[in-house]
Order: structure tokens, then C-alpha cells, then sequence
């Protein structure tokens, strides 16, 4: 049955381009691709795919994703700026269902230190851009950056202009974080009641996790009236992150008596979207995280336990398997072949571009079906990532390492890499094995790049898992995350910590949407 859109809630997802901002998540055009299928998977509706004008990277992500996918719609950011309309207008074209997603700040303290513009321009101007967007599609969202902190007379003003110029999706953004619930539902509530017209649009949220209120104040607005919640997976974003996906889509599921609303959201898709983005952005889910951290649906209290074993709602609201857990593992062994293990590629969403490739990360999955018993969706995205990593790879190479480690004996490690095709070793001893590689790495490429952050997260469970590594640099400004994936973690780091080279010294640039 068809529902009314009173009745349903639209999920923006925003993984893409928000959840990249974080700090080392910049994805590569494969990876987008991969998530990109995954959230389609999962149901989302509206897939923020990235700012067209951030890089020519940006752009051409956006344009695969847009080829790629078919069910959801697919939006790029834009400012209110019309080469910025037009990059993304151009960047969303090949896709089915597309939509252009327009921003420019209102508060005081924006339009006043960053924008330097009067709020009569800006005004001027937030019509101007909903105008240049309907020159590539009927689709357009508009947002008004820092809403938070915005007269909200003069929202309402802004708001009543660019819907009359057409705009369909309202947002309205708490972009630093700075609300509470109770204050921020009652300004949606406001808007829309004060707002003309506001009956012809959908009234969105997007809020931020500065105080740790992000999933709070979006619920409140959609109790509000909000009907479109933007939000990402595993709540990733830049500072505290964004309003958590899962955790908006089961809130609305399991409290029915108070939202009455329906999401088009596969939950049990939910867990392997989790996973996917953590393998991809390097960013681990702490293991207490709400719906998909490890410990979700974990009871170590003996009341809890006896409870869960008499009755599962004595203590769990929810199903662990309604939202993913379990349905991960798959039937491909070191017996297995190629063809089986392309179509599992394909069910889990991942296209292999050439022959060569296919062939390399078969050989890689019957090398890891030796080490592993059983073989999860998780594993074969991080040796994909890997075999992607390598092909692009275009300055450094892990070649060879031995790491020593003996109660009473200083760690050593000795190493082999590739630069430029060249080969160098060096050997380094260190507090443990791991730091040993490090600065056996360093004493050979001699980077002066800031260790900010070493995690060791296994991909599944198990001693035989593999242990997935991120490093993360910072030199000049930059910060990257480097990932590595193997069943040895001191080869894993190794591999990890050139990962996060090859991107340190990459040409690539991104600019910021909000700067």
C-alpha cells in the first residue's frame, strides 16, 4: 500500500558527504560506489553522494554513484553559488532520481564573519540559487546553514521566498550542535506553522552531535512536524558527527506509540551497512554504540541473562537479528571458486572492473580461507579494499617484513618497500613490533608526518579474524587515515601506515563546503 508522505519518514542519508568530513574518512570513487549500493540496499531514499565542487574527485564520485544506483534518489551539495549549482547539476545528471541540495548561511554571526554579506542579499541570493537549481532539476533542497542560531523571523522570511521560487525539501540545520530537544522542536514546530505555504513542502532536519544530542533533537522535530531526517550511518561526521541513522530509523520502529510513522528502511541491513562504512572510513564503532556496536545486545548482568533465557523483552526492545546481527557469514571456503565467489561480490554489492582484478582478490580470499575457517562479508570487503588500494597505489609498496618480538629483548623489525618500484630495506627497533615497523618505515621514507591515532579493530570475531589497522597522519594540515587488513596485525599496521603515506603525498585537494 502506498503511503502518504504524512505517514512516512524520508531518510536522507548523508554518509557520503558529511560522514566524509570527518577527519581521515575521505573515500575514493570505488569505495562511494560500494557504500553508495549498500544504502540502497538498506532502503534509504535520498543519498547526499558529495560536493561536486570540492575536487574534481568529488565530481566524478558523484557522476558513478548517480550511474550506479536506481532506487534512491542521489543529491550533491551545493552552495549558493552558481558554478556550484552547475558542477552539481552536471555531477547528478546520468541518475534516475536526482535532486540538488542548496545551502547559505542566516544566522548573525555567518552572515556577518563569513559570508560578509547583509541579510538582504542573502536572501537575494538563497532565492537566486533555488532558480539556478531548477535549471537541472525539479528536485531542489534548500537549507539554511546554522539555522540554530538564526532570527527566526528572518527564516521565516528566507523560507517563504525560496519556496515560492520552488524549492520542494525545507531543511533546517543545527550545524554546530547547539540545541536540545525540547528548544529545537518547538522551532520546527514554529516554522511550519508560521512559514506560508509550508503544506507544499517537506519540512527536514539535520542535526549535529556537538552535545550529544544529534538522534534527540532530529526525533523531536519529526515529532514536530519534520517528515525528512538527514542523518548517517554510525552517526559519522566531522567534530562529534551526525544524527545517527540506525539509531533514528529503530527509534521510529520501536516506539510506534509515539511516531506512528513508517521508514522505507530495510533494518536488517542496518549491521552490514555498519560495517561496510567502518572497514572503508577507518573509523571503528566503540563497542557500547547503540544498535550496532558490539555489545548492543550483550548481558553480562546474571538477572539480565536469567531474564533474557525466561522472556528476550524482559530486557531487549528489539530483535539483534531484526537489525543484521548474524547474517553476515557466508558459505565460500578454500574449496570454493571463482565464479561463486563472484556472485557473492555481487551480492554484497561490489563490481570488479577488470579480469586482473578479480583474479588478484580471488587469490587473496583463497590465501585467507587457508588462515580462516569461516569467512565473513566484512572479510571480503577489506580484501577488496586492499586489492583497490594497490592498484592505486602509486608510491609506496609493502614488499616484505620480519618482526621479532622475546620476553627481555628489544622488538625489532626489518623491512622491504617499494618506491616508485624501487626497492629499500631497513631494519628499526622499537617498543614493540609494531613500533619497530614504524620507525623502520620512517628511517626509509623519512615523512616527519604526526602519528594522531593507531586502532586495532577485528573485522570479525574469532582468534583466526583478521585484524583491521588505521593509522592516522597529519603533516601540513593534512590528516589521513590509513587502513590495512590481515590476520598478522604487524603486516596489517605496516600495510596501513603506507596506505596513510600514499594519501599523505596524493595531489589530491578538497574544499570544504562551508568555507
Amino acid at each position: 500500500m502506498e503511503i502518504s508522505l504524512t505517514d512516512k519518514l524520508i531518510i536522507f542519508d548523508t554518509t557520503l558527504r558529511d560522514g566524509e568530513q570527518s577527519p581521515g574518512a575521505s573515500m575514493s570513487r570505488e569505495e562511494k560506489v560500494r557504500i553508495a549500493k549498500q544504502l540502497e540496499r538498506l532502503g534509504v531514499n535520498i543519498i547526499e553522494a558529495g560536493f561536486a565542487a570540492a575536487s574534481p574527485g568529488d565530481f566524478e564520485a558523484i557522476k558513478a554513484v548517480s550511474k550506479s544506483i536506481k532506487a534512491s534518489t542521489i543529491c550533491s551539495l551545493a552552495r549558493a553559488v552558481e558554478a556550484d549549482i552547475e558542477k552539481a547539476g552536471n555531477a547528478v545528471q546520468p541518475a534516475k532520481r536526482k535532486r540538488i541540495h542548496t545551502f547559505i548561511a542566516t544566522s548573525p554571526i555567518h552572515m556577518q564573519n563569513k559570508l560578509r554579506m547583509s541579510p538582504e542579499k542573502v536572501l537575494d541570493r538563497a532565492v537566486q540559487a533555488v532558480q539556478w537549481a531548477l535549471n537541472f532539476t525539479d528536485d531542489v533542497e534548500f537549507s539554511a546553514e546554522d539555522a540554530v542560531r538564526s532570527d527566526i523571523s528572518f527564516l521565516i522570511e528566507v523560507f517563504d521566498a525560496v519556496i515560492k521560487a520552488g524549492a520542494k525539501t525545507i531543511n533546517v540545520p543545527d550545524t554546530v550542535g547547539y540545541s536540545i530537544p525540547h528548544s529545537w522542536g518547538e522551532r520546527i514546530g514554529e516554522l511550519i506553522e508560521k512559514v506560508p505555504d509550508s503544506e507544499k513542502v517537506i519540512w527536514s532536519t539535520h542535526c549535529h552531535n556537538d552535545l550529544g544530542m544529534a538522534v534527540a533533537n532530529s526525533l523531536s522535530a519529526v515529532i514536530n512536524g519534520a517528515r525528512q531526517v538527514e542523518c548517517t550511518i554510525n552517526g559519522l561526521g566531522e567534530r562529534a558527527g551526525n544524527a545517527s541513522l540506525e539509531e533514528i530509523v529503530m527509534a521510529v520502529k520501536t516506539r510506534k506509540d509515539i511516531f506512528d510513522l513508517d521508514t522505507s528502511i530495510k533494518t536488517d541491513q542496518i549491521v552490514p551497512a555498519s560495517r561496510l562504512v567502518s572497514t572503508i572510513t577507518g573509523y571503528p564503532v566503540q563497542p557500547n554504540k547503540a544498535i550496532v556496536g558490539a555489545n548492543a545486545f550483550a548481558h553480562e548482568s546474571g538477572i539480565h541473562q536469567d531474564g533474557v533465557l525466561k522472556h528476550r523483552e524482559t530486557y531487549e526492545i528489539m530483535k539483534a537479528e531484526d537489525v543484521g546481527w548474524g547474517a553476515n557469514k557466508i558459505s565460500l571456503g578454500k574449496l570454493s571458486g571463482r565464479n561463486a565467489f563472484k556472485t557473492r561480490l555481487t551480492e554484497i554489492g561490489i563490481e570488479i572492473e577488470s579480469d586482473d582484478m578479480l583474479n588478484a582478490a580471488f587469490s587473496r580470499f583463497k590465501l585467507l580461507a587457508d588462515k580462516k575457517s569461516e569467512i565473513f562479508d566484512e572479510d571480503i570487503h577489506a580484501l577488496v579494499s586492499e586489492e583497490y588500494i594497490e592498484v592505486s597505489v602509486d608510491l609506496y609498496k609493502l614488499i616484505a617484513i620480519r618482526a621479532e618480538s622475546e620476553s627481555g629483548k628489544i622488538p625489532s623489525a626489518s623491512i622491504s618497500i617499494s618506491i616508485d618500484g624501487k626497492e629499500f630495506s631497513a631494519k628499526a627497533d622499537g617498543g614493540g613490533p609494531v613500533d619497530a615497523s614504524f620507525k623502520a618505515i620512517e628511517s626509509i621514507v623519512e615523512s616527519k608526518a604526526e602519528l594522531l591515532l593507531f586502532s586495532v579493530n577485528n573485522i570479525t570475531s574469532g582468534t583466526d579474524a583478521q585484524g583491521e589497522v588505521t593509522v592516522r597522519l597529519s603533516k601540513g594540515g593534512r590528516i589521513v587515515n590509513g587502513l590495512g587488513a590481515d590476520t598478522d596485525i604487524v603486516i596489517a599496521s605496516a600495510k596501513a601506515y603506507l596506505n596513510a603515506l600514499n594519501k599523505l603525498f596524493s595531489k589530491l585537494e578538497r574544499a570544504h563546503p562551508q568555507v
